[in-house]
Formats: C-alpha cells, structure tokens, sequence
C-alpha cells in the first residue's frame, strides 16, 4: 500500500513539473498564452469525458480521462503560483485537512452509522467553518449553491438544502401529486399560448421531477445522461433501417420497439 502511494506521490510531482516547464519561458507558446479565464472551460469538458468513461464502464479510457481532469487544477495552480498566490501544495494540504476535519468519525471519537448520518454531520461542519470565517452570507441557505452549475445539478442542490431546513414534503406521494398539479398547470399555460408561462411551468415540471429523483435516490443528471444514451443506441437502429425524411413515422415506431426489445 505504501508503495503506491509512493509512486502516486513520485508522479504527481512529475506532472506538476511537465506543467511549470510548460510554462516556463522557453516553454510552450500555446500553454503559455492560457489564463484562468480560458481554461476553466476545459475542466468542464473533461469532466464530462471522465463521466462518460464511467457510464460506458470504459476502464482502460477512464485512465486517459482521469491524467486529463488531474491535469486541470495543476495547471491553475501552476498559474496560481507564477502570481505569488498559492501553490498546488496548498491545495493538496487544503483538502487533506477538510477531509480528516469533516471525518470526525473516522479521524477523531465521534460515531456515525449511516451514510445519511455521514451526511447530516458534513453540512453541520461545513456550516461551522463557515460561520468562523465569517462567510455565513446572513445564514441564507441557498446562497451556498453556485449560480454556475448545470440546471439540473443546481435545482438537486437547491432541493437539498431546502430539505435539510424542513422545507421537505413529508412522503414521496406528495411529490407524486405535484407532479400532476404541475403538469395540468403546464397543460392550461399550452392552451393559453402564453410562450412566458409555457417555459415556467416546464420548468416547474422538470424542477419537481428532480425533487422525485431525490427522495427515490436517483440522481436526475445521471438518469437523464443514461436516458441519452440509449436514445443514441435506439435511434442508430431507427436509423438503419431507414431513408431519412421519407420512411413513414409507423415504421421508424416498429424500428424503435425493436431495439428495445434487442436491449432486452
């Protein structure tokens, strides 16, 4: 065990140097030019490319992915560094102490049985080190929640936190009948053709059915990108045995029950 973690620590330091030679005057003009501003989009793409690896239980790409997601905070902290900001060790040291502080039970002589005790306890730390730094932000829960994630992350984390103060539907059949409430609202807004209200009530809709991934222990991003997936995989097969823009709607349906009846 030592031994790899050894070699783990001997790698990552050689990335870390690869990135500040990079860098280096001298080094490559392309790598050079970078700024914070033009590469946090390519901590996003990667990301998704690790996700995806991971869905397509791609073992052997998810290698490849995972060099390319580590090689994104390096490289911010390697920038970081040439400003006399931080440095990657920072970092490094930053998360080893969250962890081993927001492990009590682990690390120290608390208790905790479950993954939702886990949990419970995770946002009480989190929240007293906020409240030390001073960074309650007026004890506003949701102000925790960055503006900048993808929809359907930020309205799970929304929900969450939401929850976790009381504002919670006591059993999922309640969330059930939202369901309905919000879709017959989406209903009388289409027959109004009012395209304002349309888009609020879909977006009620889709709001809601992330409150139902949640108390179902589902998580909506990875139901919708799995749901993706086998549309692509479905409708290649619609597409193979058809001539785009003249194949009759009723054979592309028998086209696409038959690939789900080849998934199973």
């Amino acid at each position: 065990m030592t031994d790899r973690f050894s070699e783990a620590g001997e790698k990552f330091s050689e990335l870390a140097a690869v990135m500040a030679r990079l860098r280096a005057p001298g080094g490559c003009p392309w790598d050079r030019k970078q700024t914070f501003d033009t590469i946090k989009s390519y901590l996003l793409e990667e990301t998704y490319e690790v996700m995806d690896a991971i869905d397509q239980r791609d073992w052997s790409g998810l290698i490849e992915e995972l060099g390319d997601l580590l090689l994104q905070p390096v490289f911010f902290a390697e920038m970081a560094a040439e400003q006399g900001r931080f440095t990657i060790a920072d970092s490094l040291d930053a998360i080893n102490r969250k962890l081993v502080r927001r492990h009590p039970h682990v690390f120290g002589d608390a208790s905790a049985e479950t993954a939702e005790d886990v949990k419970q306890r995770w946002d009480e730390i989190k929240k007293e080190e906020k409240s030390e730094r001073g960074d309650s932000k007026d004890g506003l829960i949701l102000e925790g929640v960055p503006r900048n994630l993808p929809a359907l992350v930020e309205a799970q984390k929304i929900s969450e936190k939401a929850a976790s103060v009381g504002f919670e539907w006591p059993e999922v059949s309640g969330v059930i009948e939202k369901l309905r409430e919000e879709a017959a609202e989406l209903a009388r807004a289409r027959e109004s053709g009012n395209r304002e209200h349309i888009e609020a009530e879909i977006g009620d809709l889709l709001f809601t059915l992330v409150n139902l991934g949640r108390f179902l222990k589902v998580d909506p991003e990875q139901a919708l990108r799995k749901t993706n997936a086998r549309f692509r995989k479905r409708f290649a097969h619609v597409e193979k045995g058809t001539i785009p823009g003249e194949t009759p709607l009723e054979r592309m349906e028998e086209l696409w029950q038959e690939a789900k009846r080849i998934e199973d």
